[in-house]
């Protein structure tokens, strides 16, 4: 219960801090932004330690919006590394102390080089906030930390703070899920961005097909043979107007009882089935089935929503592990 106690009181205190961070807001956020929003160039993300971590992830967090950033450990700029900054760049120094004797040494040259500079710091006194154009401060003043050491709160605003401005910037620029899938083709977010159904869909002589006059047992060897659970009805035009399931089969036994095999298919066909276009997202062909309480989708051309593509059943899209 202690551990318990103490984890709590941990997570208040940060929450605290990410409280304070919203207060301690205000113009000059709006100043950073419109800075990185008018660069030419990169956003350059520069710490140590702790910060350096935090700024790490500021940068990734950037780039996968679409906002070409990257990382510079503040050692390694004073060391030959401040040759990759140009100046139609953006650097963010982030120093929770803003003492960073490293980050102070580098501010001189960078100016030289006619970067911008953006600091990050918990300390509006600091010599790195008065020293840079811009200073954003995260507001936190104590750590989460008994003692008051170990970078938590500072090093969680810091994080938000960074976040805060990515997702501003990338609203501003009209980031849209496309954009985002383009910088995500692996794993789960690629697939649910960029996987359509023409990928996945049964084509040609695999899609279950019959006429309107087909005879029922006819329809239902096609459907056994297809794999599929049903299939569709089209008309003398091949346009698609019906669709039969296994579950019209049993009714259709229920309520006529062997008398159904003599009928033909647009007897026992639901009309106007659900069809989407071959460049849907797969993931939105699963909402489509969840929403209807279906599992197969027909799916057209893209160009010619009266053209037959395919068709894609919801177990194409779980083994696409979306």
């Amino acid at each position: 219960m202690e551990y318990l106690k103490s984890g709590k009181t941990v997570i208040q205190k940060e929450i605290q801090a990410l409280q304070q961070l919203e207060k301690s807001l205000g113009d000059n956020f709006n100043i950073a932004a419109e800075t990185i929003a008018n660069t030419t160039g990169n956003v350059i993300f520069l710490g140590l330690g702790k910060s350096g971590h935090v700024a790490r992830k500021c940068a990734a967090t950037f780039s996968s919006l679409g906002i070409p950033a990257f990382f510079m450990h503040g050692s390694d700029a004073a060391h030959g590394d401040l040759g990759m900054v140009a100046k139609d760049d953006v650097c963010i120094l982030i120093s929770y102390s803003g003492k960073s004797k490293e980050l102070l040494d580098i501010l001189k040259p960078l100016d030289q080089i006619g970067a911008e500079m953006i600091a990050i710091t918990g300390n509006p006194d600091s010599s790195l906030a008065k020293m840079c154009k811009i200073h954003l401060d995260i507001g936190v003043r104590s750590e989460a930390d008994p003692m008051g050491l170990a970078p938590t709160s500072s090093s969680t605003a810091t994080l938000v703070l960074g976040d805060a401005l990515a997702i501003s910037l990338m609203e501003k620029r009209g980031f849209k899920e496309e954009d985002f899938a383009l910088r995500h083709p692996g794993g789960n977010i690629g697939k649910k961005l960029l996987l359509t159904v023409d990928k996945i869909a049964h084509t040609d002589d695999k899609i279950p097909i019959v006429h309107t006059n087909t005879k029922i047992h006819e329809a239902l060897l096609t459907m056994s043979e297809k794999g599929l659970g049903m299939t569709g009805v089209v008309d003398e035009k091949d346009d698609l107007i019906g669709i039969i399931t296994d579950g019209d089969i049993r009714r259709g036994l229920e309520n006529s009882d062997q008398e159904i095999f003599s009928k033909t298919a647009a007897y026992l066909m639901s009309k106007s089935p659900q069809k989407i276009p071959s460049d849907t997202l797969a993931i939105k062909a699963l909402e489509i089935m969840e929403e209807f309480n279906i599992t197969s989708l027909f799916v057209t051309e893209t160009e010619d929503p009266n053209k037959l593509f395919g068709v894609v059943h919801i177990h194409d899209i779980l083994k696409a592990e979306l």
